[in-house]
């Protein structure tokens, strides 16, 4: 009898151990296909100056102001057409790298570069938390970066602060940033809507910013149908 409790003590021993072994053996499954799946974006996350290519992104400040009238730097009667959003680091398998040194603030001459970019201090200030930090520049010679890469891209006349509202097909609005810019690749611009409006368009850029095509993750968020290009005001 007791040699009949003592095998079905260790028989409960050895079942409990052989559960916790395949639990192991599943979280280190688990973790190796997770760490597949993200690959390099999950172990570069985070980290200044690791990505791979940048994302100028600018926003049609007449469909912003419709949301947020009060932006009294934006919008209260400035006209702007489009704007710099921002110059965002990414990475070519998805994703992108965010807030990688919030301990480090503009001082007075980035600042003073950001503000003749940007359509207002918050904006600056926020681009250079989330985004700028993780470019691996000095907040000067970011801003400066996006002011080069401003310079990349033309807007085409069409664009230039029209003062009625339009009805643009989206295929009608990527052909004109192509006619305005020929030296664009295939894939090199996305645009992006809201409520049907026309809200942002997206270029991808090269760390030494020429126009490259876009990675994986970054494509067009508008409709197949015209959308709503506002007027300036």
């Amino acid at each position: 009898m007791l040699c009949t409790m003592s095998v079905m003590h260790h028989s409960r021993i050895l079942s409990t151990s052989l559960v916790r072994m395949a639990a192991l053996l599943l979280l280190a499954l688990l973790c190796g296909v997770a760490q597949a799946r993200h690959g390099s974006r999950n172990t570069s996350a985070g980290v200044p100056g690791q990505f791979d290519y940048y994302l100028l992104t600018l926003s049609w400040s007449p469909s912003y102001c419709l949301v947020h009238p009060g932006d009294r730097y934006q919008c209260q009667g400035r006209g702007f057409g489009f704007v710099l959003h921002g110059l965002w680091p990414q990475f070519d398998a998805g994703g992108y790298p965010q807030a990688c040194g919030a301990g480090i603030e503009l001082d007075r001459a980035a600042e003073a570069v950001g503000r003749t970019l940007y359509p207002s201090p918050t904006l600056m200030r926020h681009e250079w938390q989330r985004h700028g930090t993780c470019s691996g520049l000095a907040p000067v010679e970011y801003f400066r970066t996006a002011d080069r890469a401003l310079a990349v891209l033309h807007i085409p006349p069409v664009f230039d602060a029209p003062r009625a509202d339009q009805q643009m097909p989206p295929g009608a609005i990527l052909a004109a940033f192509r006619a305005a810019n020929p030296q664009l690749p295939d894939r090199a611009m996305t645009l992006a809507c809201s409520r049907g409006e026309l809200a942002e368009i997206r270029v991808c850029l090269t760390r030494d910013l020429q126009p490259r095509s876009c990675g994986r993750g970054v494509h067009d968020s508008c409709p197949s149908v015209p959308v709503a290009v506002r007027s300036a005001r």
